[in-house]
C-alpha cells in the first residue's frame, strides 16, 4: 500500500511539473476584437467607426456595434470602457436555427480551445436544464463562452481584462 501511495505521489508531482510546458503552446494574453486592454475609446472608435448605441452602467461606458462578423457568424458587439480605457467586451451571435446555434457554439469553442488551451469548465455532454459553458481564466484576462438552448438565448462570448475580472469576481 505504501508503494502505491508513493507511486501516485510521484505521478502527481511529475504531472504538476509538466503543466507549464503543456500550457506554453497556448496564448495567455487576452485582447478584445484585436484591441489591447486600456485602448482609449477614441482609438477604438477611430478604427471601428461610430457605434450604433452608447450606454453607461456602473461606471462603464458601453459602445454597441451591429452587423459584424466573428468566426464566420454575424454578431452584435458591446465594448466596455472605464476611465482606464477598454476593459472588456461581449459578442452576441445571431443564429437562425438550433442546428446553426449548436454548430456556431462548437466552431467558436474549438477556435478558443486551439487558442487558449484546456479550460476550467468544458461541458461537451448535454446536461438537463444547464447551458453549455466554456471559460478560461488567464493571466491576461478572462474569456467566457456560453449558450443556453433551453432559454433560446444567443451564444455569448465575453472577454474581460484582469482589472474588470477582479472588480467583478474579487481577488
Amino acid at each position: 500500500m505504501k508503494k502505491l501511495l508513493v507511486i501516485c505521489m510521484l505521478v502527481i508531482v511529475q504531472l504538476t511539473l509538466n503543466l507549464p510546458a503543456l500550457y506554453a503552446q497556448y496564448k495567455s494574453d487576452v485582447a478584445f476584437h484585436n484591441f489591447p486592454w486600456g485602448t482609449s475609446m477614441r482609438e477604438f472608435t477611430a478604427r471601428m467607426g461610430n457605434p450604433a448605441h452608447v450606454d453607461e452602467f456602473d461606471g462603464l461606458q458601453s459602445l454597441v456595434y451591429d452587423n459584424l462578423i466573428v468566426s464566420g457568424y454575424p454578431v452584435f458587439m458591446v465594448a466596455y470602457f472605464s476611465r482606464n480605457g477598454l476593459e472588456g467586451g461581449t459578442y452576441y451571435f445571431h443564429t437562425f436555427s438550433l442546428d446553426e446555434l449548436m454548430q456556431c457554439y462548437r466552431d467558436v469553442q474549438k477556435e478558443l480551445l486551439d487558442l487558449y488551451g484546456p479550460t476550467i469548465l468544458c461541458d461537451g455532454i448535454i446536461r438537463e436544464m444547464r447551458p453549455y459553458e466554456t471559460s478560461w481564466e488567464l493571466p491576461g484576462g478572462y474569456v467566457y463562452l456560453k449558450v443556453n438552448t433551453r432559454q433560446h438565448e444567443p451564444i455569448m462570448l465575453w472577454y474581460s481584462s484582469p482589472a474588470l475580472t477582479k472588480k467583478l469576481f474579487g481577488p
